[in-house]
């Protein structure tokens, strides 16, 4: 049995069960999970051989045991076993924290438990459960339908077919769909495993897209195989040339190959990441995806909703009135009935309209209790097309009204005559920022038996204002000014209305034009998505959105080139948040928002995604450090390396020295993550451009050989060295230079002391390359073939590095100013340069 099956338990109750029989369902059939979200060790360790760079290490090694290379076997596996073990310590470390992030971000459903509806965690969910299902929820099991009103499900999760699909009564309903019209209860039929959602997920093997930050890796790794490709051809046909035995050639071109390759650019990502992770995490931002860290980095525009985020959230009820603005003490009684029976009074997760309907709730209560409560026949809830809810009511003389309430817009359009005092108070309302419902009734037919507004054709009578206060969020003026030097753009997307939702932006900083409709988004479907987006970034307010709305705003963004994250929290937020390039959700939202986000905040403020934004660039600053030291150095070594050995009569170094040479640096290089980044590499988006990396690659590459081949040199004219000597001097000058020049790359202040690197990144630089001097003197220097040094030849190799560090400190300087002057945040430090320039022309 691969699940819960579909019969039911006996029931103590004829609607639900009791706690006890529930209980032993649950024992007998499990809970209710399609998988299990505990970490697994072996399977943590079997995927870091996905990667390219690990997998030729692997066969690298056993080639070289197979054909009795000893030396270069141990080494190899060193190397393999350090960045394996590396990457797995990240990622499970990772996973234990996505683990227990899964465990705080629970779903709930509503079931009839010992005649009481109760919420319960989706997973003690058991078949014969009766469950509600309203607005913003997901089904939680498979299940058919008792009951339901106006119920229409989003069914993409399963079918992929985004439109609406309506059920009624006695119709299956599957797990994993979404309530987004209308509500009604359902008996579970099947859970876990035997859902069809979950016989979908146990079928397949789904990853996750590939992100930017994950694309731009494989471009770059790309790159690196064409180089490594034509350096192996380089010295296979030098080898051949010069009767070299071929395995000694072959080996030497795969260690050079290997050395080409960042061997532990997996591990330094993971160890970025985990560590931006855990750093967002003390600042209450729970990251579901790892990589998501990289991407928040790059985002350019945020596009969030505005109650809640700019607003406190706390919508509290103000005041009844009449369209002439007078206080209406009746207009609460009227707008009563029009409050779904199930509206939670926890204060759960919900809508803006399940706010709003507690308010009116909680403010009519004591008239309710003196008065009673009028008969309802019939109620339509909140719709997020139509922006109404509506109820069918019994008068006292066996009449029947239609009322209506909703966005005064909506229900003003359905009103036979409006007085300008009803318009005038309407406008003054919305210009003092307060939240408004209007309420409208019609006497109909008393044959009427549906409280669809557009089913009758009575005229509506405008009844009066309901005015709700909602002030804006403390701080949040200072969050948008931190989101913006960070060159954010702030978008505001709300079902509000514009006057309301454009001079709350203005308020709290964010620049606002003529705000933009969600009907005439609707209207420019037919024109080109950049367009759009310019119309969206020229407005900055987005008012009287529908949920496809935001999904549309979200892709044009996207289109015309820009990073989007998307912040909401409601069901009517899910398509927008699949749709952006970050989706952020918080705690408290819909379990259906939390599942389409990639970031959860623990709190719903701006603060704390300027804060993901800055981490997410000081991630992606200290990886693009490690690419842009191996471009600048470890290329031009193995690029030396393959030269030397094309007019050599020996092989400048053995494939032992080579991978040593590798391992040496990278360990030195393991604390990158750990490194400060400049404040001016926080003010632009980060992206990957490749043709940025190959351009400094060209550049500082050559450099790094040039001096090689200056230490060569020396090596053969003025030393005579032999092969033994050769290769010692130029294994401790090539690592001597590369562990060192991380100081001159790693910052684009110029000159680079006015940047002040991260004390366990100073400590790794120094002590790699002090162990590249150190070695030849042990013991394990003579079983690599080195030979010990002597002073003057120690000192030669000083030299050559202080001058290499000079040199590539004032091409860095040329290059930023000239050269990459749109590339890799350059731009952004070209004042430092010209600064430098000035106070040393002062200077002379």
């Amino acid at each position: 049995m691969n699940g819960p099956t579909s019969t039911a338990p006996t029931a103590d109750l004829a609607e639900g069960l009791t706690s006890t029989a529930a209980a032993a369902r649950l024992a007998e059939d499990g809970p209710n999970a399609v998988g299990t979200s505990a970490p697994s060790l072996v399977r943590t360790i079997a995927g870091q051989f996905r990667n390219v760079v690990l997998l030729l290490l692997l066969a690298t090694a056993v080639v070289s045991a197979v054909l009795g290379q000893v030396q270069d076997a141990v080494v190899i596996t060193v190397i393999l076993l350090t960045s394996v073990g590396l990457g797995t310590v990240n990622e499970y470390r990772s996973a234990l924290v996505s683990s227990a992030m899964a465990d705080q971000l629970r779903h709930t459903a509503r079931a009839l438990r010992d005649g009481v509806w109760t919420t319960v965690d989706v997973r003690d969910v058991v078949v014969g459960d009766l469950v509600r299902l309203g607005v913003g929820s997901v089904v939680p099991a498979d299940a058919a339908l008792v009951s339901a009103q106006d119920l229409q499900l989003d069914e993409s999760v399963l079918t992929g077919e985004s439109r609406p699909v309506e059920h009624r009564t006695d119709e299956s309903v599957l797990q994993g769909a979404v309530v987004v019209a209308g509500s009604g209860d359902a008996r579970v039929t099947a859970t876990g495993r035997a859902t069809e959602f979950g016989g979908i997920a146990a079928g397949l093997r789904s990853r996750a897209p590939e992100t930017a930050f994950q694309a731009g890796l494989a471009r770059f790794s790309m790159l690196l195989v064409w180089v490594a490709v034509s350096l192996m051809v380089l010295i296979v046909v030098a080898g051949i040339a010069f009767s070299r035995p071929l395995l000694t050639t072959v080996l030497f071109a795969l260690a050079i190959a290997v050395g080409v390759t960042p061997q532990l650019l997996p591990a330094v990502v993971s160890t970025a990441l985990a560590s931006g992770a855990r750093l967002l995490k003390r600042s209450d931002v729970l990251v579901k995806r790892l990589v998501c860290v990289e991407d928040l980095g790059g985002v350019d525009v945020l596009v969030t909703d505005k109650t809640g985020t700019l607003t406190s959230g706390g919508l509290r009820f103000q005041d009844a009135l009449d369209p002439s603005g007078r206080p209406a003490s009746t207009l609460l009684g009227v707008a009563r009935v029009t409050v779904p029976p199930d509206v939670r009074a926890d204060g759960a997760a919900g809508s803006v309209a399940d706010v709003l309907d507690r308010e009116i709730l909680d403010a009519s209560a004591a008239n309710a209790a003196r008065n009673g409560s009028p008969v309802v026949l019939a109620t339509r809830p909140f719709d997020h097309e139509r922006m109404t809810s509506s109820a069918l009511v019994l008068e006292h003389d066996g009449s029947r009204r239609l009322v209506v309430k909703g966005a005064p817009d909506v229900v003003l359009a359905r009103c036979s005559d409006v007085a300008p005092a009803g318009q005038e108070t309407l406008q003054r309302l919305l210009a003092a920022g307060h939240r408004v419902l209007a309420v409208a009734t019609a006497a109909v037919p008393r044959a009427t038996t549906t409280a669809d507004p557009i089913a009758v054709s009575s005229a509506f009578v405008l009844e009066g204002f309901l005015v709700f206060e909602d002030p804006p969020r403390a701080g949040v003026a200072d969050a948008i000014g931190a989101l913006r030097d960070l060159g954010v753009q702030v978008v505001v997307v709300t079902g509000d209305d514009p006057v309301v939702a454009a001079g709350l932006a203005r308020d709290v900083g964010i620049p606002v034009g003529s705000a933009l409709l969600g009907s005439e988004i609707g209207a420019a479907a037919d024109q080109p998505l950049a367009a759009l987006a310019s119309r969206v970034l020229d407005a900055g307010v987005v008012a009287r959105v529908r949920p496809a709305d935001k999904a549309v705003v979200v892709r044009a963004l996207r289109d015309a080139g820009r990073t989007v994250a998307f912040l909401g929290d409601g069901v009517n937020d899910a398509l927008a948040l699949h749709a952006a390039d970050v989706g952020i959700s918080v705690l408290s939202a819909t379990d259906v928002a939390r599942d389409a986000a990639d970031v959860v905040l623990l709190d719903k403020r701006l603060d704390a995604v300027a804060t993901a934004v800055r981490t997410g660039r000081r991630v992606f600053a200290n990886t693009l450090k490690y690419v842009m030291m191996g471009t600048s150095s470890n290329i031009g070594n193995m690029l030396s390396a393959a030269v030397a050995a094309s007019f050599l009569p020996f092989l400048p170094l053995l494939p032992a020295q080579v991978l040593l040479n590798n391992l040496i640096y990278d360990l030195g290089q393991l604390a990158i993550p750990t490194d400060r980044v400049d404040r001016e590499r926080l003010t632009s988006p980060a992206r990957w451009d490749v043709g940025a990396v190959r351009r400094f690659m060209l550049v500082f590459g050559p450099v790094s050989s040039l001096f090689d081949f200056i230490t060569f040199a020396v090596l053969l004219g003025v030393v005579h060295a032999g092969p033994t000597e050769f290769r010692t001097v130029w294994f401790v000058e090539s690592l001597l230079t590369q562990s060192l020049v991380v100081f001159v790359v790693r910052t684009n202040r110029v000159p680079s002391w006015r940047s002040r690197p991260g004390r366990w990144l100073t400590l790794g630089a120094l002590g790699s390359a002090a162990l590249g001097v150190v070695l030849p003197l042990s013991p394990i220097g003579v079983l690599v073939d080195f030979a010990p040094l002597p002073g003057s030849l120690l000192a030669v190799v000083a030299v050559i590095a202080v001058v290499y560090l000079l040199l590539v400190e004032g091409l860095k300087a040329f290059a930023f100013r000239y050269v990459f002057r749109n590339d890799l945040g350059a731009h952004r430090t070209a004042h430092h340069v010209r600064r430098f320039a000035a106070r040393f022309g002062r200077t002379r």
